[in-house]
């Protein structure tokens, strides 16, 4: 059904479908003209005996051709009808059980008739009516064909084009249809006068795709900035804030301060991370250890359950600051009990507060997004942090809401071998 419904059958179809109808359209009128043509000439033989036998009548002389019949019983009923209204015609009919064309004309209230073979008209006929049927059914096969083979061509470049753009929705922004351009086409002595829609379409799609990678490569670049730039005064203001007296305006000001700091030490790691110069330690895991490890001082509020241990590759600090990163928000957004369940190579993080917003389940965390406050959960750059710690170490990352409610983060980790030489 799936094959039957793509672009390249609909075009195939249609285009055999459109030659079909022509090549009907075409031999019906081929027909008809042929057809009338043919017995027109022999609607005109009839004529012509049908008077000779009339002069024979008139004058009273004999005449021995056995087509000349006088009141004959097979005469077809309108035929008959038409001569009693005092009328002369001709028309296909049967004698003695073979087809004749019939003559007929009034002589003394009677029908003077006369028939000519009429079987080798058909079959005549009938020749042109199978050559006419067998020249639409070619040139329908042909056509079909032909129809195939470019809609295929069509239909395989606009496969091409569609996933390129899933690979850029994904994050892929290197991606590039790239079909050759006119200008490629001109240095390459190619006269491309025609215009190519498909073309167009992919020349746009890699337009728009470089676009948005020096778009947000500029971005990237001015997050770094600004975090390198802040981090140098941030850590002097530190300082210069412990030399401060004790009391409350000091302890507002590290406040302040620390919260900053944070902010300016998680947006070097997001540049770091995407820039994708982060490289994983990897190193022989278990996890269950690992994570309780982990979890340790994450206070009372966090239970640990290890249903099946495993023997994992990962970087043990990127794995704490992934768990860590997951129990902050947990507790800021969520609500206890905290649970950490792991099963074989399978970390499952989840809380019972109001679950995770509908847009960071389908879209994944965003940085500075926070959500809408009435609905109770945000996501900044803590769980992007997540998102990019678990892509150096190639763990599967999914975020979800659990059916009794709470927000449910899970992980599944690489398990395998470690490369030579590690």
């Amino acid at each position: 059904m799936h094959a039957l419904s793509s672009l390249r059958w609909k075009i195939a179809l249609t285009t055999t479908a459109v030659c079909c109808m022509v090549a009907a359209a075409l031999g019906i009128l081929v027909h008809n003209v042929v057809a009338a043509q043919i017995v027109g000439e022999v609607r005109k033989d009839a004529g012509a005996a049908l008077e000779h036998a009339l002069s024979h009548y008139e004058y009273g002389t004999t005449h021995g051709d056995v087509n000349i019949v006088l009141d004959p019983p097979q005469l077809p009923r309108p035929l008959r009808d038409l001569v009693a209204r005092g009328d002369t015609g001709s028309m296909v009919g049967a004698y003695d059980g073979k087809p004749v064309m019939w003559g007929a004309a009034p002589a003394d209230k009677q029908a003077l008739a006369v028939w000519i073979p009429f079987e080798g008209t058909r079959d005549r006929l009938r020749d042109i009516d199978t050559a006419i049927l067998a020249s639409a059914v070619l040139a329908a096969g042909v056509v079909a064909l032909a129809g195939l083979f470019l809609a295929d061509r069509i239909s395989r470049r606009l496969a091409t084009t569609a996933a390129v753009a899933r690979r850029i929705s994904a994050g892929d922004l290197d991606a590039r249809v790239g079909f050759p351009t006119r200008a490629d086409d001109r240095r390459r002595g190619r006269r491309s006068r025609d215009r190519d829609e498909v073309r167009d379409v992919a020349q746009a799609l890699d337009l728009m795709a470089a676009s948005l990678q020096e778009r947000l490569e500029a971005e990237k670049r001015f997050t770094a900035d600004v975090a390198h730039e802040l981090r140098t005064p941030l850590t002097g203001s530190l300082a210069a804030a412990a030399l401060l007296p004790e009391g409350r305006p000091k302890e507002m000001i590290n406040g302040r301060l620390k919260a900053l700091h944070l902010l300016t030490e998680d947006l070097l790691e997001i540049s770091r991370l995407e820039s994708g110069v982060e490289q994983a330690d990897l190193a022989r895991v278990e996890l269950g250890r690992a994570v309780e490890r982990a979890v340790a001082g994450a206070g009372p509020a966090v239970s640990v359950r290890v249903i099946r241990d495993a023997a994992v590759l990962t970087d043990r600090r990127r794995l704490d600051r992934i768990l860590t990163n997951l129990l902050v928000n947990a507790h800021k957004h969520g609500r206890p009990p905290i649970e950490v369940t792991v099963e074989g190579p399978v970390v499952t993080v989840r809380d019972h507060g109001p679950g995770y917003p509908p847009e960071l389940i389908e879209q994944g965390p965003q940085r500075f997004r926070t959500g809408d406050p009435g609905r109770g959960r945000g996501h900044g750059l803590g769980l992007t942090i997540v998102a990019g710690q678990a892509a150096v170490l190639e763990i599967a990352l999914s975020f979800a809401n659990a059916p009794d409610g709470g927000a449910s983060t899970t992980l599944r980790l690489p398990v395998g071998r470690l490369p030579e030489g590690s």
